[in-house]
Formats: structure tokens, sequence, C-alpha cells
């Protein structure tokens, strides 16, 4: 059996986001008033933002393996740093509602964090009936040193840009967002209810 060269492997890959004849998604979307040179840019800038979730893919994954931790739980301790650098109290409905999940995955998720000394519970100083959540500062430390400087390069490319490039940048990935979210799908029912099963909400391993 034949197997592809890489040439042919390649050229699959960058025709993975192009539209338009023998390409992906090419009777989704009306291309009959695009001319063909701002068809190989819009490939190019396809392809550019693929390989910038492969990249956050990657960092991801790296962060995960780095820390020993879950993404869920990866999000709720960023969620804790930032709150933390803003002077703001964190409570446990606050966290369950920035990560979407029940409140009863949100105990189970704190009792995890907690049992491994990621983050300490607290009464909450204006109300006795609740309790804040901080991370803690070892935990803080080490995520802000390693995953969160990473992160924070991307800066960097952003600081980059002129004022109207970044203007220009904006508006397109905010219309890009628009376009893709889930309001626009009928068939994925965004508005539905938080769910307590494994496959819905990681928390709730």
């Amino acid at each position: 059996m034949d197997h592809p060269s890489d040439e042919t492997v390649d050229r699959i890959s960058e025709n993975l986001y192009r539209v338009g004849l023998k390409a992906g998604s090419s009777d989704l979307v009306d291309v009959s008033n695009v001319p063909p040179a701002a068809m190989d840019e819009i490939a190019d800038l396809m392809n550019a933002l693929a390989r910038l979730r492969e990249a956050e893919t990657k960092l991801s994954e790296a962060s995960r393996k780095y820390m020993k931790l879950s993404e869920q739980d990866m999000r709720a301790l960023h969620y804790l740093i930032v709150a933390k650098r803003q002077g703001d109290i964190v409570t446990p409905g606050m966290l369950a509602a920035h990560l979407r999940i029940s409140p009863a995955s949100t105990t189970k998720l704190l009792n995890r964090l907690e049992r491994d000394a990621h983050i300490v519970r607290s009464m909450h100083p204006s109300d006795r009936r609740a309790f804040m959540i901080d991370i803690t500062p070892e935990t803080e430390s080490s995520a802000k040193q390693t995953v969160g400087r990473q992160q924070a390069r991307r800066f960097y490319a952003a600081a980059r840009l002129t004022s109207e490039e970044r203007a220009v940048v904006t508006r397109f990935l905010t219309d890009m967002a628009s376009e893709i979210s889930l309001t626009r799908a009928d068939w994925a029912n965004p508005a539905e209810a938080p769910s307590d099963s494994p496959a819905a909400d990681p928390a709730a391993e």
C-alpha cells in the first residue's frame, strides 16, 4: 500500500482552513465575490490562527503537566491569582459562575485543591455565613514564575503592533468570536444548565 509523501501531507495541512475549490468548507460559505488574491490571504490568516491555537494547546498541556493539575484546576487558580492582584475576595459562588460548574462540583474542586495545599478557605470578613478562597503563596509563586511568565509573553507581540494595527486585530478577533459563537448554532444549545456528569463537568471527576 502506498503511503502519502511528506509533500502531500504538508499540502493537506496547508489547506485545512482554506475555503474554495478542492478545499475545506467550500460549500459552506459564499466566496463568489472574493478575488483569488484575497482567498490566499484569508488562507494564510486562518493558518496563522491555527498555529496560534496549536501553540496555546501545547502551552496549556505543558502547564498542566508541570503543575500536576487539570485544566479546570488551572483556570480556578488563574482566577484566584487575578483576584488577589486586584484585592478582590473570591467566594465559591463566584468561582462556580466563572468556571460554569455546579455548586457540588465546585466543592469537589475546592476540596481537591485545598488537600494539595494550593488554596486555603477562611471565613468571609463581612458575611459570617460564607467563606472566601485564597491561593497559597507557594502555588501562586510557582504558577506565576513558570506558566504565568510564559503566558505573559503574549504582551510583547501586542506591544510590537502600532495603535492602528491593534485596533484592526481587536476588531477582527471580536468579529470572529461573534461569527463562531454558539448563539449562532441551533444544535449546540449553549443555554443548557451546568451538569454534574464527568463528560460535561471536568471538576466532577
